[in-house]
């Protein structure tokens, strides 16, 4: 990580928790809820959703994070289940925080970036 947020400790929605960067790509992460339901609880870290939104690196690998579901390349130790999530996979290389990249051939881009 790169830089921490304001002194508090204590997580308030929209507030930066840190900005990392990751095979020269920067994320800033911050406080906020993934589900309005969540509303009731303390925010949680929002970690960028790339699969909606890849980021690759400059070799063409995506960058994703540990708790993304899973792809269709996923091998794991076990029986992928619906649950399945990316930090299972074998194909997982954690990088900072819960990001990391996707090592199967069968996800890189040819193209690089």
């Amino acid at each position: 990580m790169e830089q921490f947020g304001a002194q508090s400790n204590e997580p308030r929605e929209g507030k930066l928790y840190a900005v990392v960067t990751v095979h020269g790509k920067r994320f800033e992460l911050r406080y906020g809820y993934y589900d309005d339901r969540d509303r009731g609880e303390p925010p949680d870290v929002i970690y960028p959703y790339l699969i909606k939104h890849p980021v690759y690196t400059d070799s063409g690998e995506p960058l994703i994070t540990m708790m993304q579901d899973a792809c269709r390349y996923y091998q794991g130790k076990s029986r992928r289940t619906d649950d399945a999530t990316c930090g299972e996979c074998e194909y997982f290389a954690r990088d900072k925080e819960w990001f990391g990249v996707c090592r199967s051939p069968k996800n890189k881009r040819e193209d690089g970036v």
